[in-house]
């Protein structure tokens, strides 16, 4: 384990030891995903910060660029981002606000509200990528592509758990 780790690792182990059936190996995993997730969440937001960017609003962007017209539902948005529909509003509303996305109503469903990329979108995402870029192939670089295709299958297993229980 990594060194940064080892005093959480201690805690839990101090947690076995005074209750014997605490699941030591599960709650070392999913801190483990905490960890990694504040280390992403950090390291994402330093990098975004010359764009005027957080790594909510850059996940949304990245949502409607991974679409064939840029655009989702506010539904699907919270969806594919894994956030709540009051924290989508709150983010789509930023990010208007800022110029990259627009709402449109639709034209079969008015209760439906389309969330799609601007030109001013566009080029901002254009323009961090190559930086973000560098910045995913840094944070994965101690693992090779088998490591991290094992990782993506276990970390998907994980979650299919997690959406059954």
């Amino acid at each position: 384990m990594s060194s940064s780790f080892q005093p959480t690792e201690q805690r839990l182990a101090v947690t076995r030891r005074r209750h014997p059936a605490f699941p030591y190996h599960s709650a070392v995993l999913v801190r483990l995903v905490k960890h990694i997730y504040k280390r992403v969440h950090d390291d994402t937001n330093l990098l975004l910060k010359p764009w005027g960017i957080n790594h909510p609003e850059y996940n949304l962007l990245m949502m409607l660029y991974g679409t064939e017209d840029n655009a989702l539902y506010a539904s699907q948005l919270s969806e594919a981002a894994g956030e709540k529909s009051a924290n989508i509003t709150r983010l789509t509303n930023e990010l208007c606000r800022k110029g990259l996305i627009e709402r449109s109503l639709d034209e079969g469903d008015r209760r439906k509200v389309a969330l799609s990329l601007t030109e001013q979108g566009l080029a901002t995402i254009e323009s961090f990528l190559p930086a973000m870029r560098g910045l995913l192939d840094q944070q994965a670089s101690g693992l090779t592509e088998a490591e991290m295709t094992q990782l993506r299958r276990l970390l998907k297993k994980f979650l299919d758990q997690l959406d059954r229980g």
